[in-house]
């Protein structure tokens, strides 16, 4: 019989969600941004995802971004944190000092509530929803009603993620989404840089100005990021906050990350909802980088660029929003 198992437990003294199924097990955390903290494969004891053990702790839930799978609701940076849509004037809090820029939106470190979890003989799953309204500081900014849920889960393909967002309010959003997705490179104990190729299925590259924020123009891709884009690439060739179209490979759209050390190769399929993708590496750090799938690009509604190649999403009143994710090993 296959090991499979969901409760409720404690992470660092902060209510989890524990899920097990077969080999594979994940962490959620849902009064910390509903945040995925933990993937692994137990049985050989790789982590894929960067978890905020608790040397870090305190540094995670100040600055919730470079560990586990945070939500980026809406994501990335925005020009003083001010944009236009359908009339109104949207302004957001400068809260990167160094760009002048509004940074990451509202709801990484959200409480959200615990929908229900279980387990059975096909997977062991839960599902956390937030309700975006009054009650959330970010509505002073963004005053819209917005059901968000995620649902995560585990069967012996891996992980799944699934994300919902419905528009409650009765005018038309603009809808941006991503996640800074925190990986272990490497991920298994014992291996090194030197033993890791990378591949991200990215497209052309945008080019940013002074304040990390695009100009509209896009620009071939270098040396190594077209090794990364043919999955033979280093994550940490050079220090990375770059921003790219994403180009599936086969209809995938994906980062692959593979130990030659132990012939695993680790799989993020972002799904074909994100259209762009963010690559940061800690300053090329060589401990783990973020490959950010994201709806839109950076600063999307001020983008001089039609919606259909910013990604810039109009979500109606009442229309609803999916898309599904999968992380595994193979």
């Amino acid at each position: 019989m296959t090991q499979h198992d969901a409760k409720q437990s404690t992470y660092e003294n902060e209510p989890a969600i524990f899920l097990k199924y077969g080999k594979y097990s994940a962490i959620v955390l849902p009064g910390v941004g509903g945040n995925l903290i933990s993937f692994r494969d137990e049985e050989r004891g790789y982590a894929f995802i960067r978890e905020p053990e608790s040397a870090d702790w305190e540094a995670f839930l100040e600055r919730p971004w470079v560990h586990g799978v945070p939500v980026l609701f809406p994501p990335n940076r925005y020009d003083r944190g001010t944009f236009e849509f359908d009339g109104r004037t949207y302004r957001f809090p400068v809260n990167e000092p160094s760009t002048g820029n509004h940074l990451h939106g509202f709801v990484y470190s959200s409480k959200w509530d615990v929908v229900e979890f279980g387990s059975t003989e096909e997977k062991s799953f839960v599902t956390v929803r937030l309700r975006f309204d009054e009650k959330e500081p970010g509505f002073a900014y963004f005053p819209h009603k917005v059901t968000l849920s995620q649902t995560f889960t585990l069967t012996d393909e891996g992980l799944s993620q699934r994300f919902d967002a419905v528009n409650e309010s009765d005018v038309a959003i603009p809808f941006m989404l991503g996640f800074h997705t925190t990986v272990n490179a490497p991920f298994a104990p014992g291996s090194r840089v030197e033993d890791l190729q990378c591949g991200i299925s990215f497209g052309e590259s945008w080019e940013l100005d002074g304040r990390m924020l695009p100009t509209g123009k896009r620009l071939p891709l270098n040396e190594g990021e077209r090794l990364l884009r043919d999955g033979k690439g280093n994550p940490y060739f050079v220090s990375l906050d770059n921003h790219y179209t994403a180009s599936p490979v086969d209809g995938v759209n994906a980062m692959t990350l593979y130990d030659s050390r132990v012939g695993v190769k680790f799989v993020y399929e972002a799904g074909d909802g994100y259209k762009h993708w963010m690559v940061y590496n800690a300053q090329a750090g060589g401990e783990f980088f973020c490959p950010e799938p994201q709806t839109g690009m950076v600063n999307a509604p001020n983008v001089d660029l039609p919606a259909e190649e910013t990604g810039l999403i109009r979500l109606e009143p009442g229309q609803s929003w999916t898309a599904t994710s999968r992380m595994y090993a193979e």
